[in-house]
């Protein structure tokens, strides 16, 4: 099921998929294609075979690549892809190709979720949520990935509004233990629900990880404690037990009909 996007110019490629999970309702709610080499090498190892020239042709696509395959593997829950912003702003045609990828694998668009690393968002942001406005119109939705890596910036939810925020694990690791990540990930949280964003806790590892995650009201989770990634393939899920959040998932924003007519992450 491997890829193989340009002969002796781009390395070969295939995916690993991990679920995001709803803890609350004990089911996938979507997952993530995580991009691997042939034999199932780390991303890292893929990307570096890729010029920084080619990076963003690479980008595109790697993402129908994704899709084809998690059509084949019958996915029928939202899937995470990443994206790199540099790609929208280099060549717009580069989520059009994404959706153009959707539509011959049969997947509905409003199951597409484009994830953006908060480091790598472009400096104008309003111009960048100007380019991504037709597409969400169509019901592609948003995600900041690893929100929290540098400094939390909350600008970010009102300059882009994305549908979904994933935490970084580096806030996630050990977060049980007191210190001042704590007092940061409620305010996020609290910013996310009063803005209607979701909150994908990232990365979590331990029970005492997501049981404390669980009692700040976050519901939804990815990481080894629930599912490792599976090559070419989909894991089964854990879900451990813990007490239940109280708070509902904020509802998605209304989309309209798929037209009729494409997690570095790319690194892991």
């Amino acid at each position: 099921m491997s890829a193989k996007p340009h002969p002796s110019a781009d390395p070969a490629f295939s995916f690993a998929f991990q679920p995001i999970v709803d803890t609350v309702a004990h089911a996938v709610v979507a997952w993530e294609a995580l991009i691997r080499g042939m034999w199932d090498e780390p991303a890292w190892q893929v990307l570096n075979q890729v010029s920084p020239l080619r990076m963003h042709l690479f980008d595109q696509t790697a993402r129908a690549a994704a899709i084809a395959l998690a059509a084949r593997l019958g996915i029928d829950r939202s899937l995470h892809l990443n994206f790199l912003p540099q790609s929208l702003a280099s060549w717009p045609r580069s989520v059009l190709n994404t959706l153009e990828a959707a539509h011959q694998a049969g997947l509905p668009v409003n199951r597409i979720v484009l994830e953006v690393p908060e480091a790598e968002i472009i400096h104008d942001r309003a111009h960048f949520a100007g380019l991504l406005k037709e597409y969400r119109k169509l019901g592609i939705q948003l995600a900041i990935d690893d929100f929290g890596a540098a400094w939390a910036d909350l600008n970010i939810l009102a300059d882009l509004q994305p549908d979904l925020i994933k935490l970084d694990m580096r806030l996630i690791r050990g977060i049980e233990r007191p210190g001042s990540r704590h007092a940061i990930v409620r305010a996020i949280c609290l910013a996310c629900a009063d803005l209607n964003v979701g909150v994908i806790a990232e990365g979590v590892e331990t029970l005492a990880e997501y049981t404390w995650l669980a009692g700040q009201n976050v519901r939804f989770f990815q990481g080894y404690l629930f599912a490792r990634p599976s090559f070419e393939a989909l894991p089964p899920v854990h879900f451990p037990q813990t007490a239940p959040v109280e708070e509902p998932f904020p509802p998605k924003r209304p989309v309209a009909p798929a037209p009729t007519a494409r997690s570095k992450k790319i690194r892991a």
